[in-house]
């Protein structure tokens, strides 16, 4: 949209935008100023070796137990390498490797995300997460490639002078009360580049129903995931009082 030319003319001064969120009850609003969410990078991880029958491992090198030290090396820059002050997130999520319990195969492909919080720490956390799979690949007679895919997101930011004029009106729609600052979340949106482009406030409508414990609550997406739909009417009525205040037409 922004590419297709969407904000240019008229340009918006302003955008207001929001999501459902699990941590949050329903009836309550969240929002933070600066950095909101995380940037996201998606990548792929490729480890070669030399296939080989089961009974015999030394006749070849072995891919799925190179890239289970690359798994676990990989979580050592996130607990040993970086400063936890500053939050970040790389987990690898899928393994795939062999069709046979006899036989050790050539290769085994792996794939995960990084969520940074900062530019940063983006750029030293895809570094790292490259020389050690590489490193960790060499060092047992294999071979790692490391592709970053080109569908990352970058950070999600409030504008703090928009953030700090507009959470009155938030505050009016449910009481201050009901109204919470919420920590960085380790989640990603598009609306990141509507947000580089123009002065945005993203904020949160809780939606978790008010039996249940909102520390066991299921996140986002989850299958175990429920909605009190109760929740979204504050939201889109904080929407609407956002636009009709910042405009002056309320």
């Amino acid at each position: 949209m922004l590419t297709e030319g969407a904000f240019n003319d008229p340009k918006p001064d302003a955008m207001f935008g929001l999501h459902v969120l699990s941590i949050l009850p329903a009836g309550v609003l969240g929002y933070r100023a600066g950095v909101t969410l995380a940037s996201t990078d998606e990548f792929r991880i490729t480890v070669t070796g030399r296939q080989t029958h089961a009974a015999f491992p030394w006749s070849g090198v072995d891919p799925i137990a190179v890239g289970a030290q690359i798994v676990s090396a990989l979580q050592t820059i996130e607990s040993r390498q970086v400063n936890v002050a500053e939050p970040s997130v790389l987990s690898v999520a899928t393994f795939h490797g062999g069709n046979r319990a006899n036989i050790i195969p050539n290769q085994v492909v792996m794939g995960g995300t990084l969520r940074t919080m900062s530019e940063d720490r983006r750029q030293y956390m895809r570094r790292r997460t490259q020389e050690l799979a590489e490193a960790v690949a060499r060092g047992m007679d294999a071979n790692a490639t490391v592709e970053w895919l080109p569908n990352g997101y970058a950070n999600t930011i409030n504008d703090p002078a928009l953030t700090a004029r507009m959470a009155p009106s938030l505050a009016r729609v449910v009481g201050a009360e009901r109204v919470r600052v919420t920590p960085p979340l380790m989640a990603a949106d598009d609306v990141a580049y509507f947000a580089q482009s123009t002065p945005t406030l993203f904020f949160w409508a809780g939606i978790t129903p008010p039996d249940q414990d909102i520390a066991r609550a299921a996140p986002n997406h989850s299958p175990l995931w429920r909605v009190d739909e109760a929740g979204m009417l504050p939201g889109l009525r904080s929407l609407l009082h956002l636009v009709a205040d910042y405009t002056g037409s309320g």
